[in-house]
């Protein structure tokens, strides 16, 4: 098992100003990072040579938008899509991230009012098997994750997203577990978890209020019997949310501060992980 910790706490962009934290996580005991990828144009290989320095390995994370929605109906939209994420692809390559997750199959809080139609379903299929095929390219495997039904409607539970990366049918396209969500959609969590192993890759450890790991109402024990019971040896990657990023504190609607200060949210989420596996593995 590795444990990281998501930078999107503190930042949504790499810069020297978080130098600080990466060595602070680095000394708390986590084996790596996961970076946003949205700024394409920065020096990724650089940055991998920082972190090489550091000790820190890495994941990534992006997401598409309404210009650019892999499902669009609209072709060229569609295209630039494909075209983003394999962008976000040639980053990871370049600052040695190992997989790249996020929401990338469809534009982040846009809404039809519906549920996804069946060509909406074959768009999305279509895009993602063109993007994984750059993913084998440069050896990235992508890590498809379903949001709950207020952030996205194509993939919703892990059963979607489970069956989307079955259908686009790649040896770099598979899936990422998220307490989170799953929290929100799943009348089951070990079924659930249970139902993806085949194509599960990434899990990121989330509090129920996006919080510190631990000190919320996930149901902490039922997800990390699930993992242990389908043999998960993954990341297992914190993803929390703080006002630090008022863009991203608007995209995930948090209004108020929900923990002492990021450093403790990481050491105590940390410690938490480390507990919870120790009891299992």
């Amino acid at each position: 098992m590795k444990f990281g910790m998501n930078l999107l706490l503190w930042s949504g962009e790499l810069s020297d100003d978080l130098m600080p934290v990466l060595k602070s996580l680095k000394d708390m005991g986590y084996d790596g990072i996961e970076l946003p990828i949205f700024n394409t144009d920065l020096d990724y290989a650089a940055w991998g040579r920082r972190f090489d320095d550091l000790g820190l390995e890495r994941t990534a994370v992006t997401v598409r938008t309404e210009e650019d929605n892999p499902i669009s109906p609209d072709a060229a939209v569609r295209a630039k899509g494909v075209e983003g994420t394999k962008k976000a692809l040639d980053c990871c390559q370049a600052v040695g991230a190992q997989t790249l997750v996020g929401p990338y199959h469809s534009a982040l809080g846009l809404f039809s009012g519906a549920g996804p139609t069946d060509d909406e379903w074959k768009w999305g299929v279509e895009s993602m098997r063109q993007v994984a095929e750059h993913a084998g390219d440069v050896d990235v495997m992508l890590g498809v994750e379903c949001l709950n039904r207020f952030e996205c409607y194509l993939l919703n539970t892990h059963a979607d997203s489970a069956r989307f990366a079955r259908e686009v049918d790649h040896s770099h396209c598979r899936m990422m577990y998220d307490t989170f969500h799953s929290n929100i959609e799943e009348k089951s969590i070990s079924e659930a978890i249970k139902a993806c192993s085949d194509v599960l890759c990434h899990v990121h450890i989330s509090e129920n209020d996006r919080s510190t790991p631990g000190a919320g109402n996930v149901r902490w024990q039922e997800n990390f019997d699930a993992l242990k019971q389908v043999g998960y040896d993954g990341w297992m990657m914190i993803e929390a949310f703080g006002l630090a990023l008022p863009e991203l504190a608007a995209a995930t609607k948090i209004w108020r501060r929900m923990f002492e200060s990021e450093e403790q949210l990481a050491s105590d989420g940390l410690a938490f992980m480390k507990a919870e596996v120790g009891k299992r593995w």
